[in-house]
């Protein structure tokens, strides 16, 4: 199990995962990864020239000072309470479920890209926890997995696929073991990309034609690691190998058309771009998502419309997060989707649009008529950079 600690915790007998640090040309930084630290210079010199430092506890020496050897690992619990609950509560509960996601998807795709096979006994609980998860409340975890910073992208990225496969599956109506299967497989579609070299998968720019062809080999590359998986069925499978396709046919790896993508995949391919153009990475800022839904739906040929109307109902025409201008000259963030229709979220307002001062902090449930949403705002417009934190509060 991966743990991102501070340097000046990490002590003799640690399995070093990876630095929280740029790739540079210094064979140091490559030499002592995936290895245990034993030399007292080795330390001090990483505890110089870095702050954060991701450990495998699996493999070494844990914070608590505790050896794989000495510790029995605790297993993920089953979560049975499926009740409804606010966002707030929610949102805490899915931080929790998010953060044992990623580590365990950092844990099998490092065994990926190290050639060993992956261990996926986990898989199906955390599929079970993220879908009870969006059963309370079925935005929270997926505006939450939203939040990711770039090195921790694919692995946060994979997460947040596997929630948007659950809740779209969820609203076309799918059996429950479909629904799971649509989970397994958005968690682990992308784990191709463990075998693109990491100048290609981190380049803070865009790629060349040769880096982009090396790019596009990862869906097979996935494909072959997957079938070499035990319990992966054909479904998780495809959706590996296909999410890139396109309906008219000009995606890859193979070119499919139309109904020749399976549904699954079709899906996937909905989810994937959904995640990628609302995350911000090295090379570009995120949209937000009434951006991402607006741009999505010019890009004729690309998704399969009937299950991109599903996908539109599943996340909201204004997703949480969206900045929104009132009629009443005030500029919100929406908080949560409307129970009874897309055009009538909850916001809250914090801005005034006519003088760009703040104004006292207000939730407005638009559904109750006393407002309504005159036109989307970009952040970026108005100045504003805070808006996670009028969303989703302080990180927990």
């Amino acid at each position: 199990m991966l743990r991102k600690i501070a340097v000046s915790d990490l002590t003799l007998g640690m399995y070093i995962h990876e630095f929280c640090r740029p790739r540079i040309n210094d064979p140091f930084w490559t030499e002592h990864i995936e290895r245990e630290l034993r030399d007292e210079a080795v330390l001090r010199r990483i505890q110089a020239s870095t702050r954060e430092v991701w450990i495998d506890i699996g493999r070494g020496r844990s914070p608590d000072g505790s050896t794989p050897c000495e510790r029995i690992a605790s297993p993920l619990i089953r979560e049975t309470d499926t009740a409804p609950a606010s966002m707030d509560k929610e949102l805490a509960r899915a931080r929790l479920i998010c953060g044992r996601a990623k580590a365990a998807v950092m844990t099998m795709f490092s065994d990926a890209r190290m050639g060993r096979s992956m261990n996926t006994e986990d898989v199906d609980l955390l599929v079970e926890e993220i879908s009870t998860s969006i059963m309370r409340h079925p935005h929270a975890l997926i505006s939450l997995s939203r939040l990711k910073t770039s090195d921790e992208y694919t692995y946060m990225h994979s997460v947040a696929v596997c929630a948007l496969m659950v809740a779209l599956a969820r609203q076309m109506n799918l059996s429950e073991e479909q629904v799971r299967e649509a989970g397994v497989a958005g968690l682990m579609h992308d784990v191709g990309k463990m075998t693109i070299p990491q100048a290609i998968l981190n380049k803070p720019g865009s790629l060349t034609l040769d880096e982009y062809e090396a790019m596009k080999i990862h869906p097979q590359a996935g494909f072959e690691i997957l079938r070499s998986t035990e319990q992966v069925t054909q479904a998780v499978m495809d959706v590996c190998l296909h999410h890139h396709e396109k309906i008219d046919g000009t995606g890859y790896p193979h070119g499919l058309k139309g109904d020749d993508i399976s549904l699954f995949a079709r899906m996937g391919a909905i989810c994937d771009v959904y995640d990628a153009v609302t995350s911000e990475r090295p090379y570009k800022k995120g949209w937000d998502g009434a951006q991402s839904i607006r741009e999505m739906a010019s890009w004729k040929g690309h998704f399969d419309e009937q299950i991109f109307q599903h996908f539109v109902k599943t996340v909201g025409i204004y997703p949480i997060g969206a900045l929104v201008r009132l009629r009443s000259e005030r500029l919100g963030v929406v908080l949560e989707q409307g129970e009874k229709s897309l055009l009538h979220p909850k916001v809250k307002v914090f801005m005034s649009t006519r003088t760009g001062l703040s104004v006292p902090h207000e939730v407005i449930n638009l559904s109750l008529g006393q407002d309504m949403i005159v036109k989307y705002e970009l952040a970026q417009d108005w100045g504003v950079r805070d808006v996670e934190t009028l969303w989703a509060g302080a990180p927990g």
